[in-house]
């Protein structure tokens, strides 16, 4: 049963637990600007009703790979809780995420969700679920030992014969600088965007994603921000690796998507398998 259907709404619960035996290095860059004192405006940036195409194809992959029962997702990264505006119609969903502003954002169009503020490196809800989906949050692991620790998260709150997708905003293999532009007006306030995405340095596994706003008040007052996110780039085998050391059983799928371009954008499917060797 969705918590859709529940009595109640549950309310903002603080900071989860860390396991004792992750040692999470502190960020070396603040969080994105978006994530903190520009959170209000995140529905304006991208609606929650632009997603129910993705939620629809994740649904679909997790119902194919999951072995058994789907019932319970973790979302890790939740942020605005676009894509679980979808999904809780047909699942139970816990959403975790740093941004004790951006669940704010989610329980505004998902009341009765679990909601908990933790690090999708180290956060432990001590409890398994029967899938786990990071998209593109898992982007923001800029380093291998990061993305090992979000996939190890995700691993360890997996049931077995569950599955799993990490979406990344990008790969190597298919990442090209690009611009792009959007927005959209609300009851009383708008914002446009400009969204340029580069690569400093093609030996690294980052690149910079740097978003113009313009954000229209409600006396039609208009300023311009900046706000610069830090993004991880590896490539396919990298992904693999990192995924396979874990302990998943997983591939990489093209995102079939209408309104992204063919071949363009992929997405990793994971298992828990059934056995380990010994």
């Amino acid at each position: 049963m969705s918590r859709d259907q529940d009595s109640g709404p549950f309310p903002l619960c603080p900071e989860a637990g860390r396991s004792e035996d992750v040692e999470v290095a502190q960020p070396e860059h603040p969080l994105p600007r978006l994530y903190g004192e520009f959170a209000p405006w995140f529905h304006l940036l991208t609606a929650p009703e632009e997603y129910e195409e993705d939620a629809n194809f994740y649904l679909d992959l997790l119902r194919k790979t999951c072995d058994g029962s789907l019932q319970t997702l973790l979302e890790l990264g939740s942020g605005g809780g676009n894509v679980a505006s979808h999904l809780k119609k047909h699942l139970t969903l816990t959403l975790v995420d740093l941004s004790p502003e951006m669940l704010k954002v989610s329980a505004g169009i998902n009341p009765t969700v679990e909601h908990v503020v933790g690090d999708m490196r180290s956060v432990r809800l001590g409890r398994q679920f029967d899938a786990v989906l990071i998209q593109d949050a898992v982007s923001y692991m800029v380093t291998e030992r990061d993305l090992r620790m979000a996939l190890l998260t995700a691993f360890e709150h997996l049931r077995v014969g569950g599955a799993a997708i990490f979406a990344p905003d990008h790969i190597r293999e298919t990442f090209r600088p690009t611009t792009d532009c959007g927005g959209h007006d609300g009851p009383r306030r708008a914002l446009r965007y400009v969204e340029w995405l580069w690569e400093p340095d093609g030996a690294d596994t980052s690149y910079t994603q740097d978003f113009a706003y313009l954000l229209r008040e409600s006396d039609d007052s208009v300023r311009v921000e900046h706000d610069r996110h830090l993004m991880g780039l590896f490539d396919r085998a990298s992904w693999l690796n990192a995924l396979r050391e874990v302990g998943f059983h997983s591939h990489a799928v093209v995102f079939d998507h209408s309104e992204i371009p063919s071949g363009s954008h992929e997405i990793f499917v994971a298992a828990k398998p059934l056995f380990t060797k010994p």
